[in-house]
């Protein structure tokens, strides 16, 4: 049993096969996931397929690339949206300083506002981290992010940084590279953090796992990713599966 909690399954790349792609993720073992929108277009579709499959549920935000386009309107959205009984966090939100689209400081406001957003709603927030993580670290602090906690989405910092992280309520969540092989950040995180610090993702269609890196990446290569963990550990897949599956259930709030 295996939880992915990052899909993008409402990206162009699925148009063509996404029932297929769902049901290729469930005999894989992969019972249960959480659709990311992020912005006008991918959050509509987030809900319409988690509202469509029983096992999937749905996360609304703001991309911090796309932060300069965010209307006050589209937060009122986004609060709107919390409601929804299948909506279970807040994001993907964050700072993303490899694409210059958004400014630093349009970024980090949208970011704040997110997490003020999340607190009030009582909602995990979901964190995209690209060449800020010292930022995106204090403006979690500031804002007493762990109040509601949440996940570091495909995690590729340090072990320390992991562990400050999960000191504000956050789980660390393992995705694609850390099946890759000059990877060694990725699979220091995964050998020394607690598996009840842990959760397994794709991100999918990106960041596909060894051996499909460099393909379309969907929901059944989570299983790659937990096998990697599991290797890392010591310990088997069904410890790996069970283990990150209950605490996306904790996280999320949803009964098992």
């Amino acid at each position: 049993m295996l939880f992915d909690t990052h899909v993008h399954l409402n990206a162009r790349q699925f148009d063509e096969d996404r029932e297929e792609v769902i049901k290729r993720a469930h005999e894989a073992g992969v019972e249960y996931m959480v659709v990311v929108g992020f912005d006008r277009e991918t959050i509509p579709l987030a809900i319409e397929i988690a509202e469509s499959h029983d096992n999937i549920y749905a996360a609304v935000g703001w991309h911090p690339v796309d932060a300069i386009d965010m209307e006050e309107s589209d937060l009122d959205w986004i609060k709107e949206l919390s409601a929804h009984p299948k909506v279970v966090a807040i994001g993907e939100m964050g700072l993303d300083y490899h694409w210059d689209k958004s400014p630093v400081d349009v970024q980090k406001e949208v970011f704040r506002k997110q997490i003020e957003l999340a607190k009030k709603v009582q909602m995990p927030i979901i964190i995209h981290n690209r060449e800020a993580t010292q930022d995106i670290v204090d403006i979690l602090k500031e804002e007493n992010a762990g109040e509601v906690g949440g996940i570091m989405h495909c995690y590729s910092g340090s072990v320390e940084i992991a562990r400050e992280c999960i000191e504000m309520n956050f789980y660390i969540s393992l995705g694609g590279p850390v099946t890759f092989k000059n990877a060694k950040k990725p699979k220091e995180v995964a050998e020394a953090i607690d598996l009840d610090h842990l959760l397994v993702e794709t991100d999918c269609p990106f960041l596909a796992p060894h051996p499909n890196r460099g393909t379309r990446n969907e929901p059944a290569y989570v299983k790659l990713v937990a096998e990697q963990v599991a290797e890392l550990k010591g310990i088997s897949l069904e410890e790996v599966g069970q283990t990150t599956t209950r605490n996306a259930f904790k996280l999320f709030k949803l009964d098992q």
